[in-house]
Parts: C-alpha cells; structure tokens; sequence
C-alpha cells in the first residue's frame, strides 16, 4: 500500500507513514459491512417497548350484561380489544433484539471500511492532536484548517484525551473514539475520519492481530 501524508494541524504535510495492509488494504463484498451495521444497530436496541393486553388493564372483571337475552353480541369483559379502552392484540413487548456476530465478520467488515474510506480520500492523518485544556474554539479552528468544517468527523486517538473530548462534544456532527473503540458503523456514518499517526499505528496492531 502506498504511503499516505502526515499532516500537522495548520495542514501542512509533515512525513509520511505505511498504513497496515492488514487493515486498510482488504476490500470485501458490501453484504459484509450491511451485515455489521444492521448487526451493531440491533444491538443497540433497549427493546423496553410494551404495549397491555387485557389481563393488564385495571377493570373489566365484571361482564357488561348477561349472555343471553340482550340481542347484543356475547361479551365478557369491557376490557377486551374490541372495545375502546381495551388491550391491544399481539403488541410490542419487551425482548433483546442483540445477536453475535462472528469476529472474522465484523474484522472483515471493519477492515472494508477502512480500505473504502482510504480509497475516497476520507482519511487524514495527523502528527498530533493534543489540547492543553477543554477548548471548543481550538478545536474548530483545528477542523477549519483541515477543511473539515461543517461535515461530520469521526476523530481517533490512541488514547482517551478529555481535553479534546470536551472540546469536541458541542460540535455538531463531531464525535470522538478511541482506536480500541472504533466500530464500522462509526466509520461510515462520518463523512470524514481523522486520526492521529499513534492512532493509525494502534489500529493496525488491535486489527491486525
């Protein structure tokens, strides 16, 4: 793989560094990566949702009127879903919607990823990213002169830094991971990954292995 630029944060390129084939070289089939995100969402779902049924609704343990001799339809309970105010038939009830995918899978999806986010020219490599303390304003100024304002960016360290945590948490579309961390949804869900070159490094040793 063809070495790729190392910038600083006023853009001007620095070095150069070998990304690992391991990672950012795989291209595999697009049902792949579909597979890793539905399979990333699901498992994000609380699955809290619940709707009652007549057994659990107050009420309704009298019978309206007597079974024969009204002319109106038999009916056991004011309860009951056919009436306004009655339970619902066949409702939302809670259940875990998480399932396991294999780990080959989602290394090769994340792998994909990666190798089509390079090969769009949406990763920027940064010799460094550090912030003396929580500072919105540098971080904006950081992304205004990588030309990365107004788009979303996923931001990758090596390690958690709060300072750019807190710095990066207010603005809109700007999320920020660790390299250990990172998921392909993350990866494709930001037009725009920056990483730092200990970060690029890490994830080649983390996914690679």
């Amino acid at each position: 793989m063809p070495d790729v630029d190392i910038k600083d944060k006023n853009n001007t390129v620095v070095g150069k560094i070998a990304l690992s084939d391991d990672l950012f070289g795989v291209s595999a089939k697009q049902g792949v990566l579909h597979q890793a995100v539905v399979n990333f969402l699901a498992n994000q779902r609380q699955g809290t949702h619940a709707t009652k049924t007549k057994g659990l609704i107050s009420g309704g343990g009298k019978k309206p009127w007597k079974q024969k001799g009204t002319g109106r339809a038999r009916s056991g309970s004011t309860r009951s879903p056919l009436w306004r105010g009655g339970g619902t038939i066949f409702g939302p009830q809670p259940r875990d919607y998480s399932y396991k995918l294999p780990k080959k899978v989602k290394r090769l999806a994340l792998m994909n990823a990666f190798h089509e986010k390079l090969s769009s020219g949406e990763i920027i490599i940064l010799d460094d990213f550090s912030i003396e303390k929580p500072k919105t304003k540098d971080v904006v100024v950081i992304l205004k002169n990588l030309d990365l304002q107004n788009k979303s960016v996923l931001i990758i360290l090596p390690e958690k830094d709060d300072s750019v945590v807190l710095s990066a948490r207010n603005i809109p579309g700007v999320h920020v991971v660790r390299a250990a961390d990172v998921n392909v949804y993350d990866v494709i869900a930001h037009a725009m990954l920056l990483m730092t070159k200990d970060a690029a490094l890490k994830l080649g040793e983390i996914k690679g292995s």
